[in-house]
């Protein structure tokens, strides 16, 4: 007979398995699980294979799970704990913007999803919301219990953006300097390639210069002022 899903004793911290195959951020993503109280980051992997052999050494509350491993799908390896008998929750951490694999992951107890790249108080957020959830665990007094544990997961929705610009515009400007890699991008190519107008390219540009997930350097070329050039910022090296 099954003695049930594996966790940990309830009580103390809630420990999370970081599971990312890139070690620098992997070590971000730890560093980031850390501030938040009441969670502790108890060890990264970087593939499914570790992640299976560390949780059947000592299971963990919550994996924060990159879906792109070198050795499978975040989502396969999933099915193989829930097989293995662990229960624990996942928050998945993934680049990927499929709803069909959002609904899969909701089928196998992905409880939230963290689009990469993000900032640490998104990460934050999500840390507390699931904290709230699961101290609301037990035997529900009627529907209103049910709702206010399950409202305990949903964000309170994105953070506002300053007076005059937009999300799909600074979505098309983030997709175009991201696409730009290590060689970066000036305001007036950012602009050609998004539809919009250098100007108003800037200043989404300088606005992700602002919130750390980019840098600006200047340009040497022709004699004149220099012009700016706009870099994406490793996800490692981005700032809370």
């Amino acid at each position: 007979m099954s003695a049930g899903p594996r966790r940990p004793v309830l009580g103390g911290p809630i420990r999370v398995l970081v599971v990312e195959d890139d070690p620098p951020v992997a070590e971000a993503h730890q560093r980031y699980v850390d501030r938040v109280p009441g969670f502790v980051a108890c060890q990264a992997v970087h593939s499914g294979a570790e992640a299976r052999r560390a949780m059947d050494r000592s299971p963990v509350d919550l994996v924060l799970l990159d879906l792109y491993l070198p050795d499978g799908h975040g989502l396969d390896l999933v099915r193989s704990l829930r097989a293995a008998g662990h229960g624990a929750d996942v928050i998945a951490v993934t680049s990927a913007r499929d709803l069909a694999v959002v609904r899969e992951g909701v089928s196998l107890g992905v409880v939230q999803y963290v689009l990469k790249p993000f900032a640490f108080a998104t990460l934050r957020d999500r840390l507390v919301r699931y904290a709230e959830f699961r101290a609301a665990a037990g035997e529900a007094g009627g529907q209103e219990d049910v709702d206010r544990a399950l409202a305990a997961l949903r964000s309170a929705g994105p953070a506002a953006l300053p007076k005059g610009l937009s999300g799909p515009t600074l979505a098309a400007v983030t997709r175009v300097l991201r696409d730009a890699g290590e060689r970066g991008v000036t305001a007036g190519a950012a602009g050609t390639a998004a539809g919009i107008s250098r100007i108003t390219a800037r200043r989404y540009l300088e606005h992700l210069v602002a919130t750390s997930r980019a840098e600006r350097t200047p340009r040497y070329g022709q004699i004149g002022r220099p012009e700016l050039s706009y870099r994406w910022l490793p996800e490692h090296r981005q700032a809370p």
